[in-house]
């Protein structure tokens, strides 16, 4: 009888084998936002594993700029098929790892510009912004906040997205006075946080004015909470654009699964999430258009962005002048 037993559970254990050998696991590396309860990464998960017989596996790396990091790292020992998060400010950093190969994409984008990078496909944007409660004194412009007092939690620009994208700002904005904006700036910062969501946190928590943000991220409080009480200071210089990307990994073991992870990111199934769960535009309208609320939101008279080639080439000088004016 335990020889039956016995038997009975190898062959089992061997036929569960099996099965979890015939599935295929895509992994996607992202950053930790995206995978939360309350992000898009649970309900992307469940709309591609309806459609592509296999396991869906976000992996999260911290905050987007962490990202490139790990990349740079790991190199081709990376056990990521796609890599969601990057943006502009970091993919030529990115290309030169030699890692990803063309997408092979042809979609109908709804950018601000025109998009014909072959291997980065966006997947949202937005606009960097302070946000702040609407009964705090507003500030107009990036000069106006640096003369006054508001206090302001922002991102380190070495892990985070938003934390760069300011650098990238301030020097679009103010190319030849960039490290004298700085100076001024520095007396403003609270405190300096890995990523975006401990900033945020903390500016909820009210230890701070405002908070390096997204101008979309008024409508998380309006739609998600029904509080109108926070708003984005809408700048005169104009704010900087962030389009987040995807790329596939050339090493990839499941380069057909990859391939139908990015033509799904692109899809109405995906972009529809984008609005609810990561607060950004979608890179592709939704059929249903976008959710009531968006239209209450900043428009930026002037929106800035430097190319990836440009963006890389100022990143090491941005940085010093911004570690030279916080250190003193």
């Amino acid at each position: 009888m335990r020889n039956t037993t016995y038997l009975t559970a190898v062959m089992g254990l061997c036929f569960a084998t099996v099965a979890s050998a015939e599935t295929p696991t895509l992994t996607v590396l992202t950053y930790d936002s995206f995978t939360t309860e309350w992000g898009p990464g649970p309900a992307v998960e469940e709309a591609f594993e309806a459609v592509c017989d296999c396991d869906l596996e976000f992996v999260g790396a911290g905050d987007g700029a962490a990202l490139l990091a790990r990349l740079q790292m790991e190199g081709p020992r990376t056990e990521a098929d796609i890599v969601l998060g990057l943006d502009t400010n970091l993919t030529a950093a990115a290309r030169e790892t030699g890692l990803f190969a063309p997408h092979g994409v042809d979609a109908e984008l709804d950018l601000p510009i025109e998009w014909t990078d072959p291997d980065f496909l966006p997947f949202d944007w937005g606009y960097f912004a302070f946000v702040a409660n609407k009964d705090a004194e507003e500030i107009v412009s990036l000069a106006n906040l640096a003369t006054g007092n508001a206090k302001i939690i922002i991102q380190d620009p070495r892990s985070s997205t938003p934390g760069l994208g300011l650098l990238m700002w301030v020097k679009a904005a103010y190319p030849e006075d960039a490290p004298a904006m700085w100076d001024a700036l520095a007396d403003n910062i609270v405190t300096v946080t890995p990523g975006w969501s401990e900033a945020y946190g903390l500016f909820l928590e009210g230890e701070a004015d405002a908070v390096l943000s997204y101008t979309t991220s008024p409508a998380y409080h309006l739609i998600a909470e029904e509080d109108d009480s926070k708003t984005a200071w809408s700048f005169s210089e104009g704010h900087y654009m962030q389009v987040e990307v995807a790329a596939k990994v050339a090493g990839t073991d499941v380069p057909e699964l990859a391939d139908q992870f990015l033509e799904f990111m692109v899809s109405d199934a995906f972009q529809s999430v984008i609005p609810t769960t990561n607060w950004m535009y979608p890179a592709v309208t939704p059929e249903g258009g976008l959710p009531d609320g968006f239209e209450t939101l900043v428009t930026p008279s002037r929106a800035l962005l430097l190319s990836p080639e440009d963006a890389a080439a100022v990143r090491d000088e941005a940085l010093a002048e911004w570690r030279n004016a916080l250190s003193q």
